[in-house]
């Protein structure tokens, strides 16, 4: 492949694949590499742009398995058939902040996350937790669309977003920010931002009695006590992790009352995380918009697994495949 860059804040396409599955690019900035993949082996075909904004933290898009190989992670694409998007689409996913694209066993934890020292599995690196917010990973996506836009190979037809838990929140500012964008899917989504779960499910575990309403109290307030020094400027500056805590809080729903464009929402029953987007429409019936499509998907949690007999997510019953295909013939 030919070695197209562009100046400064540059973007260079040097075709490297990897694993054989993938093509690897990077924009060099000042203060940052963004690095980010296209699911393919050879850009040839005009096709539009389908970003995928990834959950939360720092895995990998590659991981180095013992006894595998690199695994592809992608970002959970490895979870659904993505070959059917990438006929139609050039399938585009960023890596997670300061967080290579492919890791060594030796720099990751038991979750498959980045980690700099093997000695502490836990602790992430300082670079990335200062760059885990929301702005910046709008930003970062918003420079890799500026670019591909520009591609030959890239079609304006349509320019698809789609994100999952704390990717929706990326996906919507995006939305918000790029009127290019034709259709934004949502999947495991909290409309009202990430602390008021924990809220939730301190009640309902009162409620079903696992435990005492008295403790339900206390966890409660710890959390208010929590988002107060999320909300303290001099606690960021002094835990820059909070500033993801205050960044991913923000509610979405009226960032999605905001957009015309069709919104689809997709969350599983099971989903503490997401039990008030039941309410969402309500809310456009309100202001009568028509653009939101709901899809509940009954008794899954929150990646779209089966439960087993001790609510725990069932590994081997998935149902990613059939969700992102529901997806994919919803953009028709």
């Amino acid at each position: 492949m030919t070695l197209t860059c562009y100046s400064i804040i540059g973007f260079c396409q040097n075709g490297e694949l990897i694993e054989d599955k993938v093509i690897r690019f990077w924009m060099e900035q000042e203060t940052d590499t963004i690095e980010f993949i296209i699911v393919d082996t050879l850009i040839e075909d005009r096709k539009p742009i389908f970003l995928w904004c990834q959950g939360s933290l720092p895995v990998p898009l590659f991981c180095e398995v013992e006894n595998y190989g690199n695994y592809f992670f992608g970002g959970g694409v490895s979870n659904f058939d993505y070959s059917e998007i990438v006929k139609k689409y050039h399938l585009v996913i960023i890596s997670m902040p300061k967080t290579p694209v492919l890791a060594k066993k030796e720099n990751l934890n038991n979750s498959f996350q980045y980690i700099p020292n093997p000695n502490e599995p836990q602790r992430f690196s300082d670079e990335y937790i200062k760059a885990d917010y929301l702005n910046n990973y709008v930003n970062r996506a918003q420079y890799v669309l500026k670019h591909l836009k520009k591609q030959k190979w890239v079609s304006g037809e349509k320019l698809i977003v789609a994100g999952h838990s704390q990717g929706t929140k990326v996906a919507t500012k995006l939305a918000v920010s790029d009127t290019s964008i034709t259709h934004v899917g949502l999947f495991g989504a909290n409309p009202f931002g990430r602390i008021d779960q924990y809220v939730r499910v301190a009640r309902l575990n009162a409620q079903l009695g696992n435990i005492t309403w008295t403790e339900a109290d206390s966890i409660i307030n710890t959390q208010y006590d929590f988002y107060r020094q999320v909300q303290n400027k001099d606690s960021i500056e002094a835990n820059p992790h909070l500033k993801a805590w205050k960044t991913f809080s923000e509610p979405l729903y009226d960032d999605w009352l905001s957009l015309d464009i069709p919104i689809y929402l997709a969350y599983g029953t099971e989903d503490r995380t997401s039990d008030l987007c039941d309410i969402v429409p309500l809310f456009f019936i309100e202001k009568g918009k028509d653009n939101l499509t709901l899809k509940r998907y009954l008794e899954l949690e929150h990646n779209f697994f089966e439960l087993d007999e001790n609510g725990r997510a069932n590994h081997e019953k998935g149902h990613w495949k059939e969700v992102m295909e529901e997806f994919i013939k919803w953009i028709k």
